[in-house]
């Protein structure tokens, strides 16, 4: 109870902070002043509301190079784009963290209450978990997309801890999908997809009103968690190379043209089927890293995104590719 009151009196001391500085235009020093306290405080507790989600901060600059490649991109793919701006020098997992900050703030704004989101877990959504605001809402449920279970893992110790802390960033209701990423026969997956247990998280997945995804990719200086991790035997690298795959969504694999129906791994994948996840209104995509650009471009040519987080430097070698 002290320790929830203590957060409630912080909140409140935040809050005020910021009207002070944001909407009245007051110094941190005057703030200080009024409020009794020093200006350390006040810079603590502006960081806090930025943190929390009280505050919202948005940049929109009609003149920067950012904005011209964010608007050739949307008007290339049909999609929304989000640029993130970063040094060329960063590496690939400073690079992810900084696209990560971003997607994490820009997801806040697609949440509202009485609404279904669904995660892919891997490397990309767990770095956009550690970095998520928290957000007011009331009957919001988080879905995991795909399993992750295999003959190493139950998988649990992967995607618990990614579903946590989007439950608690948006006081949501969430949801496991207690099955293994890719079964060991299709046969046994289609038992498995007709049992009622199933069939309720099915059935919560089909009424996503956001999907929140990373790609998958063999290239990637950050290794997806799918080409790593013990899912796939020699024999499926060997199925994957000879279907020509560039990268999945969800465990659901894709060549660069876009095509997957006839990929032989995906008839025990478990993740949700393209023509599925396209009826989601809202599928985000975050990608960092020039690495990931095949998997991009394949996931594109998909129709599977409609906004895209992605770094500077990677959507402008996008752009620059025909």
């Amino acid at each position: 109870m002290v320790d929830a009151e203590r957060d409630d009196e912080r909140t409140r001391g935040a809050l005020r902070a910021a009207q002070m500085y944001y909407m009245q235009d007051l110094t941190m020093e005057a703030i200080a002043r009024e409020l009794h306290t020093s200006r350390s405080t006040v810079s603590r507790l502006l960081s806090h509301a930025r943190q929390s989600g009280l505050v919202d901060i948005q940049i929109r600059s009609p003149f920067d190079a950012t904005s011209h490649t964010e608007r050739d991109l949307s008007a290339r793919y049909g999609v929304a784009v989000h640029l993130v701006p970063t040094p060329p020098d960063v590496s690939d997992v400073d690079r992810l963290e900084r696209v990560a900050l971003t997607a994490a703030r820009i997801l806040a704004r697609f949440i509202d209450s009485n609404m279904t989101l669904g995660i892919a877990w891997g490397s990309t959504v767990s770095a956009i978990s550690r970095h998520l605001a928290a957000k007011d809402t009331h009957n919001v449920t988080v879905v995991q997309m795909n399993g992750a279970g295999s003959y190493l893992t139950t998988g649990i110790d992967v995607t618990s801890e990614i579903l946590r802390r989007f439950g608690e960033a948006y006081g949501a209701k969430v949801q496991h999908f207690p099955v293994p990423a890719f079964f060991d026969d299709p046969a046994t997956k289609d038992a498995v997809w007709r049992e009622r247990s199933t069939r309720r998280v099915l059935d919560i997945q089909s009424r996503m009103d956001v999907a929140l995804f990373g790609l998958g990719s063999p290239f990637a200086e950050v290794p997806s968690q799918v080409y790593i991790g013990g899912y796939l035997d020699d024999g499926d690298f060997a199925s994957l190379d000879r279907d020509e795959v560039v990268g999945d969504v969800a465990t659901v694999f894709y060549r660069v043209d876009g095509s997957w129906q006839d990929i032989e791994l995906n008839q025990r994948a478990t993740g949700p089927a393209f023509d599925e996840l396209r009826r989601v209104a809202r599928r985000v995509c975050v990608v960092a890293g020039e690495q990931k650009l095949p998997s991009l471009r394949g996931a594109l040519n998909a129709r599977l995104i409609t906004d895209l987080v992605i770094d500077e430097g990677s959507a402008r070698r996008l752009l620059a590719t025909p």
